[in-house]
């Protein structure tokens, strides 16, 4: 539930993106009251600038409902929302969509040092630190999941920036890159965190034996 949950801005994102030249006039016109907000009715070329103005919102708002209902932030919506307004805000003022896709690698790989980078720093990898309260398994099992995890941020942040360039750049087709961030990563997420459980859940029946 709560990987839906962190999921939710970029699924505003894309559906902005998509239904962008169906969005009623009035709310165009809305956002263009805010800086650097130049969008126009019906100009599918705007669509992805709408977007970076609907993800922005929707990840403050992710932040503010979380502390309302936990009263804590978390550090992994922190980050996002941090990277997000740098780069989202690049996109805006230069109309330049290099940004707001820069941004999922830059996410990606910011993840991947930390988590690789927690291996050398304390006595516990994040991964362990995150999980260990719910599943018992060995150090070793820790240090193999955190270094998965760490490559698996560099593999997506790498592949979204390859997919940017192929489709986005070289062909002209924003849509590919669009339905990447949204399908494909998704799909990788579930992929890798289903072979991780499998994985995990065979060395706690060891430990339990």
């Amino acid at each position: 539930m709560k990987a839906l949950f962190d999921f939710f801005p970029v699924l505003f994102f894309f559906l902005t993106y998509k239904f962008y030249e169906s969005l009623p006039v009035g709310l165009i016109n809305a956002a263009n009251q805010l800086p650097y907000v130049e969008l126009t009715p019906n100009n599918p070329k705007d669509a992805i600038f709408m977007a970076t103005l609907v993800i922005i919102i929707a990840t403050l708002l992710q932040n503010i409902f979380h502390w309302l209902v936990y009263r804590r932030l978390e550090k992994m919506h922190l980050i996002s929302l941090g990277i997000l307004l740098i780069f989202g805000t690049l996109t805006l003022i230069l109309k330049n969509p290099d940004y707001i896709a820069w941004k999922v690698t830059i996410f990606n790989w910011v993840f991947a040092a930390v988590i690789l980078g927690s291996s050398f720093i304390g006595d516990k990898p994040l991964i362990e630190r995150m999980m260990s309260h719910a599943i018992s398994v060995p150090s070793p099992i820790w240090k193999k999941v955190n270094l998965s995890w760490g490559i698996f941020f560099i593999i997506v942040g790498a592949l979204n920036l390859i997919v940017y360039e192929i489709y986005a750049k070289q062909m002209d087709n924003l849509d590919a890159w669009v339905n990447f961030k949204m399908f494909g990563i998704l799909g990788l997420t579930i992929v890798f965190m289903v072979g991780q459980g499998l994985y995990i859940s065979k060395h706690v029946e060891e430990v339990k034996e």
